[in-house]
Parts: structure tokens; C-alpha cells; sequence
């Protein structure tokens, strides 16, 4: 009697048997189709054995099982079953999250990669001069071919129809050709590179000395350093050997501009790239790509560290202090700390890239576990580090959230015709709508939070749930007509700058102006053509961006940060504000920085304006230690939400009475329920217990029997809750 044990996408944390005559031990890891309650589902076959716990009579026989595509690799098999432990989330939906949704409902194809573009003999022969000089997308696709030698469908694809039809226009003139055919291994090529500094030569030396073993390296490097470069030259090495390098980015913005220096210094290497922007069968080819050993570089957000790679020789996790590496719905796990277990794994080496390290990372190479290599100057010698300068807002007073020195050093850059950008980490026109006479605020009826002005719109928008509404033209409390917005978003600042520069080509970035398909890439291409003058932006623009010709940032309203309750604030607050920094000053246009802030004499800035990340670190360490907070615990917090709050307190509360019923766990610290900093998030009450230990082991070797006697609660169906362990936020 053959047996399989399958993993399945639903919340129990077990594995389901089912009789499968004609499966062996070469099935596992491969996606099988079983029945399951009255319908049938797909899962991934864990093991094959020849009992069962289950009566051989109540077991189901298993369906179709999927031959045509190679098994997951048993360390991939390793890597969610350690995922699941650790995160303590049932090992089915860990595996199906890892996989493409295609794959899943077993509705992929096995088709060929979709067709790309490449010039022929006679394309390679034409020139711009041999185009009309107003025909401009005609020669920047003919420019776009000459430098990166193809255009991939996925990049065809985000283009425009207009590009597209030239493209068949192109291939009417015999000028390019379509091709489907990949070899099994793309034959290695790089293009030429610049000599690595001082510094930069001496880390790609020591990463590649230590190739084939596990090695976490931090990469510490100051905005400009070149830090791309180390990767692309240790890359260069591990391609020529016919290996896969992993890289991880944060953002799915940041993801083309890496992408295409990649694509520049390795054309004849096969490069997919994995994140949230492609559709269901863009994602599944290059899924595949990658598990059948095609592609030599997998470029992905956090997902992609689940991406199988038979010959993964190094990963790569860039700006790896990222919030967004960590996963904060369903099963969350960080990504960055995944990939450190995986090149553990597999005994390879992992570098994580950043000019402002977390402070978990930064400890653990000051304390030996991690090698810390450093990049001091910038890689362009030219290329000085800005001066950064506070305003006190105290002394200077801000109009329309400018103060003068700001509004004086726009004008300068405008007269010298270089960029500049107005930084405010706030999207919208205004964050507070008030009526003057009753102090009534405009809220969200579903969140604990202020509904934001969107004036353009003429709508208040809850940037939580979404929830929007028609902007009052009086106070729904008083009836007074005097409502008026309160504080400074982006629009807002748009604005008053429009207002002060008429003739200035004012570019506004935020998740609002970049809603549509294209609108992103657009952006950056009129930035780099230098159409725009002065930039208004998020932390869209805040890291990962090189404009050679940005000469000024100016930073508003970062004392906002500083207010927190988030002990995790200051830390995000100084690593964003020397990422914004370091945009200025890149190439030969000397760089300077301003800070607006009503507390110029706070260590953070007086760190800031010595740019000296180090001292910081080590101050903002000591004070972690002190307060008892990561790196020197380990938490976990346990998160209940329910239409009534006490509903939700009260599971909290039952929960902390199973842990308190065993005396096994001196080392684990349980703190008293309470209502979560948002209390109401999209109709829902919140509440949170934390959990704290001295020790990693002590503390999972808790959470796994705690989280068994929590699932075994009766809980009511409104209640819904969840563990989060190494949580970013409490």
C-alpha cells in the first residue's frame, strides 16, 4: 500500500494521507490533486510511505499527479518546513504561498518562454543619423536594442501599443527578428566593467575567497559607494562557473533599475525577474525558468526567496534594513532572515547590502557572527558626500511648510539649472481636517485614524482601508463652514511650490500620481532626461535612484517620526533620512541637504549632519540594551481582532492563562493583553499580548507548545487571530 503525505493550502497544520498505487519516492515535491472535503484541490507530495495512521478504509485515493514539471528540490522542501516551524503557520499554506498561483491550480501550460525581440545584421548596421530626428520613439527603440541587445516580451509588454507597433514595423524592414529558443545553459558574457576602487576590490576579494561556504557578509557601504558594483563583479565570477545568484530588492519600484544594470553587464545571461507586478503566467515562466537551472540571475521581491534554483550559489538581499522584507499579513516571515537560513542551507554565501543597516544586523557583525566589510567614499571621486544642514523651526518659521532658507536654496538650484527634491514621507493634500469652532476632526469609521484631504479629488481618504469620502463644505458636528486642513502632504507642498516657482517644472512622486501601468517608468524617464525641476516625493524616491544632476534635498516634517511610540522609529527615521541624502551629489554636481525640524540639537540629527552611522548604531544599541528591546530579546506578540474589543481581550486573556499553567518556561516573559496602538482597523477591534526572551531557542521551544494549546481553544467564529514572530511593529 503506497501512501502519500500531501501539504494543502488550508489552515491546519498537518499533513493529509492518501493512497496513490502508482507514486514512489521520486513524487515528492511534486504538485498531485487530491479530493478534499467535496472538491478537489492540488498540494505538494512531502513523502511517500506504506502506513498510515488513518483506517485504510476512510483513506481517499489521490488524482492526478504532475510529471511534466520537475519536483521541488528537497532544500526547498527544508526551507518551508523550517519556515512553518519557525513562524509557526501551517506547513500546507507555507508551501502553496511559495508557489506560482498557475502552479497551484494546476492550470500551467508548459509553454515556451513568450517570444523576445533582437536586431538582425541589418539592425545592428542602423544608426540615429539614419533616422528622422523627430521620430524620437523610433530612435529610442533602436537605442534601447543597441545597448541591451534584446527586449524582452515582459519588457515589450510594459511598453506602449504604439511602441509595439513599431516594433512589427521594425521587423517589416528586416531590421529585428522575434526568438523563443533558450539554451539549457545561456552562454556567459559580461560587458565591460569599470575598475573597482580600493575598497571595492578588496570586498569582492574576500566574498569570492570564501565561495562554497556559508558566509553571512554585511555590506556596509555609504549611498554611492558602489555596493551594486561588488555585486555585479562577485556575480560575474559565479556566472562564468555556470552558477544562479539570488538577488532581493524591497520594492517593486526599485525592481527595473536594477534590473536593467544587470541585464547591461550580463546580455547574454538569462535574467527573470519574480514580484507583484506580473501576471499569473509572466510569473510561472520565470518560475520555471529558475527551477529548471535556465536562469542564471532571479531578481525578486520577498517572495522570490522561495523560487527553486538547482545551481544557487549566492543571494544577494539589498537595503536589507527594508520593512518590506518583512511579510505583515498571512504567513509572516522576513525574507531577508529566510534568505540567511537558506544560504545556511545550502552553504553558500549571503551579502546583505545597505548604507544603514538594521540594528539586528549591525550587532551581529560588531559581535563576529556576521563579517562587516565597509565602503567609506563614494565609488565616482568626484563625488563628494552632501553637507547636511537643519533649520531650526524655531527661529525660522515655516509658511506653507517651506521655510525661507529652503524656498532660497530652490531658487539657487533653479538659476543653475540643477534638480532638487522637497521630501515629505506623507501622501495626500492634508493629514487633519478640523473645524475651528467645536475642534470636530474628520476620522475613518473603520479605523482608528484620520481621514487624509485629497483636495485635488475633493475626498477624504483613510490610507488603511481605503474608505473614501466627499469633503464636507461644513462640520457634520456644528454645522460651521470654517473646516479647514491642518498639516502638509505632498499635494499640498506641490502646491505652495507651484504657488513660489510658476516656471519651475514641478514633478510630484507619491502611490498616488504613479496609480496607473507605465506611470512609474515615465517618471523616472522624464527625471533622467531632466524635465523636471524640482521633485516633490515619498520614499519612492528615497533609496535605490541615481540622478546625476540632483544638487539639493530638502527634508520636511521629520520630527513627526520622533514623536512615536514605535521603538523601531528613530532607527527607520535615520536610515531614511541618509537614503534621501544620499540622492544629492552623485556625479560631479556638488550635494547638500536640509532638514527642517524644531529639535536640530537631537543626537539623531547631529548624527545626520556628521554622517556617521557607526556612532549612532552604537549609541542607539546601548539604549536597546538598557530598555530591554531587539537585539539583545527576542519577541513575539500574539494579535487577536473581533467586532468588540473585550471579545478580543478576553481570547488574549485565555491564551495567557495556557501559558501561565506550565512552570517550564522560567526564561519567557508573558506582559498583560491590550487594545493594539490602532485599535480599529477595517471594522475590526485589535488587541496584542507580547512575549519576550533572552533567547531565541528558549523562545520557539515555547511559542511551539503554546501555539498548539492557543489552536486547541474554542474560539469564536468572529475572533481572528494570529502569531507574529520578530514583529517590526507592536
Amino acid at each position: 500500500m503506497v501512501i502519500i503525505r500531501v501539504a494543502l493550502d488550508v489552515p491546519i497544520d498537518r499533513l493529509f494521507d492518501y493512497l496513490a498505487p502508482d507514486a514512489d519516492t521520486a513524487d515528492i515535491g511534486r504538485c498531485v490533486r487530491v479530493p478534499f472535503s467535496s472538491r478537489q484541490i492540488s498540494g505538494i507530495i512531502i513523502s511517500v510511505c506504506e502506513t498510515s495512521s488513518v483506517p485504510e478504509g476512510k483513506l481517499k485515493y489521490a488524482g492526478q499527479i504532475d510529471r511534466q514539471t520537475p519536483p521541488l528540490p528537497q532544500p526547498l522542501l527544508g526551507l518551508f518546513e523550517f519556515c512553518s516551524r519557525y513562524y509557526h503557520h501551517p506547513i500546507g499554506q507555507v508551501v502553496m504561498n511559495g508557489l506560482p498561483v498557475l502552479l497551484r491550480k494546476f492550470k500551467h501550460t508548459g509553454k515556451e518562454q513568450p517570444p523576445s525581440w533582437r536586431l538582425t545584421d541589418t539592425g545592428k548596421s542602423i544608426t540615429l543619423a539614419d533616422l528622422p530626428i523627430r521620430a524620437k520613439a523610433k530612435r529610442q527603440l533602436i537605442s534601447l536594442l543597441s545597448e541591451h541587445g534584446i527586449i524582452t516580451a515582459e519588457i515589450c509588454k510594459a511598453m506602449s501599443s504604439h511602441s509595439r507597433k513599431l516594433l512589427h514595423e521594425f521587423k517589416d524592414l528586416g531590421w529585428v527578428e522575434q526568438f523563443t529558443a533558450l539554451p539549457e545553459k545561456a552562454v556567459f558574457s559580461t560587458a565591460s566593467s569599470p575598475a573597482p576602487t580600493a575598497e571595492q576590490a578588496q570586498a569582492i576579494s574576500e566574498i569570492l575567497d570564501r565561495t562554497g561556504t556559508f558566509t553571512p557578509w554585511l555590506l556596509n557601504g555609504i549611498t554611492g559607494s558602489g555596493k551594486t558594483e561588488v555585486y555585479l563583479q562577485v556575480t560575474a565570477s559565479l556566472l562564468a562557473q555556470q552558477k544562479q545568484v539570488l538577488i532581493l530588492v524591497p520594492e517593486i519600484n526599485l525592481t527595473p533599475q536594477l534590473e536593467a544594470v544587470f541585464r547591461k553587464r550580463f546580455p547574454g545571461t538569462t535574467l527573470v525577474s519574480l514580484h507583484s507586478g506580473l501576471n499569473n503566467s509572466e510569473r510561472l515562466q520565470g518560475w520555471l525558468q529558475a527551477q529548471r537551472g535556465k536562469a542564471g540571475i532571479v531578481l525578486g521581491t520577498r517572495l522570490a526567496i522561495f523560487t527553486p534554483m538547482p545551481e544557487l550559489s549566492l543571494i544577494i538581499v539589498d537595503e536589507e534594513q527594508d520593512h518590506s522584507f518583512k511579510q505583515q499579513d498571512g504567513l509572516r516571515y522576513s525574507a531577508r532572515d529566510l534568505a540567511i537560513y537558506r544560504a545556511r542551507q545550502a552553504n553558500i554565501p549571503v551579502i546583505l547590502g545597505s548604507a544603514t543597516p538594521s540594528l539586528e544586523s549591525y550587532h551581529q557583525a560588531r559581535t563576529g557572527r556576521y563579517r562587516l566589510l565597509q565602503l567609506h567614499s563614494r565609488a565616482i571621486s568626484q563625488a563628494a558626500l552632501p553637507t547636511i544642514r537643519c533649520i531650526d523651526l524655531r527661529v525660522i518659521p515655516a509658511q506653507e511648510g517651506l521655510s525661507e532658507p529652503v524656498l532660497d536654496a530652490l531658487r539657487h538650484c533653479l538659476a543653475r539649472k540643477q534638480q532638487s527634491l522637497v521630501f515629505i514621507n506623507r501622501r495626500g493634500y492634508s493629514p487633519v481636517l478640523l473645524c475651528k469652532s467645536c475642534r470636530w476632526i474628520a476620522t475613518c469609521k473603520r479605523c482608528s485614524s484620520r481621514l487624509v484631504v485629497h483636495l485635488r479629488d475633493r475626498q477624504l481618504r483613510c490610507h488603511y482601508c481605503g474608505d473614501q469620502q466627499p469633503v464636507s463644505p461644513a462640520c457634520p458636528q456644528c454645522g460651521d463652514p470654517d473646516v479647514l486642513p491642518f498639516g502638509h502632504g505632498t499635494q499640498r507642498v506641490e502646491a505652495a511650490l507651484i504657488r513660489h516657482f510658476p516656471e519651475a517644472r514641478i514633478l510630484r512622486v507619491d502611490r498616488d500620481s504613479i496609480r496607473h501601468k507605465g506611470a512609474w517608468q515615465q517618471m523616472l524617464d522624464r527625471i533622467h532626461r531632466g524635465e523636471a525641476d524640482i521633485l516633490v516625493g515619498t520614499q519612492l524616491l528615497a533609496k535605490g535612484h541615481d540622478f546625476p544632476n540632483l544638487a539639493l534635498v530638502c527634508a520636511l516634517n521629520a520630527d513627526a517620526s520622533l514623536y512615536s511610540t514605535d521603538f523601531r522609529a528613530e532607527e527607520h527615521l535615520f536610515a531614511q533620512l541618509i537614503q534621501v541624502a544620499g540622492r544629492a551629489g552623485r556625479a560631479n554636481v556638488p550635494g547638500s541637504v536640509l532638514i527642517q525640524t524644531e529639535f536640530p540639537q537631537h543626537p539623531l540629527y547631529q548624527a545626520l549632519i556628521r554622517q556617521d552611522y557607526a556612532a549612532y548604531a552604537q549609541a542607539h544599541l546601548k539604549e536597546r540594551r538598557s530598555a530591554g528591546f531587539p537585539p539583545f530579546v527576542y519577541l513575539a506578540v500574539l494579535r487577536a481582532e473581533a467586532p468588540v474589543l473585550t471579545d478580543a481581550l478576553e481570547f488574549l486573556r485565555q491564551a495567557a492563562a495556557l501559558a501561565a499553567v506550565t512552570e517550564n518556561y522560567p526564561h519567557i516573559q508573558l506582559f498583560d493583553p491590550v487594545p493594539a496602538h490602532m485599535t480599529r482597523l477595517k471594522g475590526l477591534e485589535r488587541a496584542q499580548l507580547l512575549i519576550q526572551a533572552r533567547s531565541r531557542r528558549h523562545l520557539q521551544t515555547f511559542l511551539g507548545d503554546w501555539h498548539q494549546r492557543i489552536t486547541a481553544l474554542p474560539v469564536h467564529s468572529r475572533i481572528r487571530w494570529h502569531l507574529d514572530v520578530d514583529p517590526l511593529t507592536l
